[in-house]
């Protein structure tokens, strides 16, 4: 396949940040950029990559939750050999990804809301998320305290995360949000995971959070 990256958002940012976490902004950004592909923090995958090695091998499942238009799915299938579940609440983008890329047998896209997903409970060995999390909380107002709906709509996402994670397995979620920020939000006794922090970048930071179940 070839792969078609633009190299600029510009043309897609949204007016308020509060539109980054609703499915009307996305379906209109994805039917302006079909065809091509976009990735968040793509400078960091090459060392994202090192760390996630040991976390993945070829006989697991993997799931990308809100996927977009990223092609991390396919390249973790192409690098491990695994299967690998792409989700997105916007029909727009996955049935675009489904026909760019569907000579992958390996490679699925589902129509899915990461808060009410419709995959068996324990159904993955590993979950990634790559800014999806960040896109739910971009309207938060005050950084140092989280508005009880997004607080309510993350808990949703993780409570679900835990439930398709087999016991055993691993959620890495990449992002830029800082520890004393993201670890009061990751650490609910009732998702049963341990946490580990990876920073990587120098001057501007990037965070890899691996959360493991208990089994």
């Amino acid at each position: 396949y070839q792969r078609r990256v633009r190299g600029t958002m510009s043309s897609f940012l949204a007016k308020t940040n509060k539109e980054y976490s609703t499915k009307e902004y996305w379906d209109e950004r994805y039917k302006k950029d079909s065809g091509n592909s976009y990735e968040w923090f793509q400078t960091v995958y090459t060392k994202v990559k090192e760390i996630i090695k040991p976390y993945i091998k070829p006989t697991q499942k993997v799931l990308h939750v809100g996927c977009g238009n990223s092609e991390l799915g396919v390249d973790i299938h192409k690098e491990f050999g695994c299967e690998v579940a792409n989700n997105d609440f916007s029909e727009i983008v996955i049935n675009d990804m489904k026909k760019r890329f569907e000579t992958l047998s390996q490679v699925k896209w589902f129509v899915m809301d990461v808060m009410n997903m419709m995959f068996n409970d324990g159904e993955f060995d590993i979950v990634i998320d790559k800014g999806t999390m960040d896109a739910i909380l971009c309207e938060q107002g005050d950084v140092w305290e989280l508005d009880a709906q997004l607080a309510i709509n993350v808990d949703k996402m993780c409570t679900e995360i835990s439930r398709v994670l087999k016991s055993g397995g691993s959620f890495i979620y990449i992002t830029f949000g800082q520890p004393h920020f993201r670890k009061p939000m990751l650490t609910k006794p009732h998702y049963g995971w341990d946490l580990k922090v990876v920073t990587i970048g120098e001057g501007f930071h990037y965070f890899v959070y691996i959360m493991t179940k208990s089994l």
